[in-house]
């Protein structure tokens, strides 16, 4: 039998999730003090983006309005427009900070579509030529090779440099 080495997972092994008593983690996360512990790494005046917690591929983000809604018909204009603009904004973010080459963009809009929380939220996913392997179809198990904190770091350095006006 083969061995597969991943020493860098224990990291993500080890990182916390979601506090049991979080009934409602994306209403909740963004009234933590600390954006950093809620792995938020952009907040505009409508919506925010989060890293997920459990990431399809390193750099996985979430896009999420502040106001609780489960479908996007129940958006304003305002919200809309502004989620919209934090998708493209998170792409760009990604763009500069990972350089993938390629993109899933997308809603899960109810439960049958893998919706787990019901708060509307879309998924922003950079993709790789040949990141998926063997492992997530045989294994039941993705590899990421750079932990949630390092990632939000990286990212984080990004906006801010895309939020700080040039002079």
């Amino acid at each position: 039998m083969q061995q597969l080495h991943a020493h860098w997972r224990m990291d993500y092994i080890e990182a916390p999730r979601y506090p049991s008593e979080m009934k409602r983690p994306f209403t909740e996360l963004p009234q933590l003090a600390d954006d950093k512990a809620a792995l938020i790494i952009y907040r505009s005046s409508l919506s925010y983006i989060i890293l997920n917690r459990y990431p399809y591929n390193p750099g996985h983000l979430l896009c999420v309005p502040f106001r609780e809604v489960v479908d996007i018909e129940q958006l304003n204009k305002e919200e809309r427009a502004d989620l919209m603009e934090a998708i493209v904004f998170g792409k760009q973010v990604l763009t500069q900070a990972m350089k993938p080459d390629a993109f899933n963009i997308g809603f899960n809009l109810g439960k049958a579509s893998g919706g787990s929380i019901e708060h509307l939220h879309a998924h922003i996913v950079p993709r790789w030529n040949g990141d998926n392997n063997f492992m997530p179809v045989l294994g039941q198990t993705r590899i990421l090779p750079q932990s949630l904190e390092a990632t939000w770091v990286r990212l984080s350095e990004v906006v801010k440099k895309l939020t700080t006006p040039q002079q």
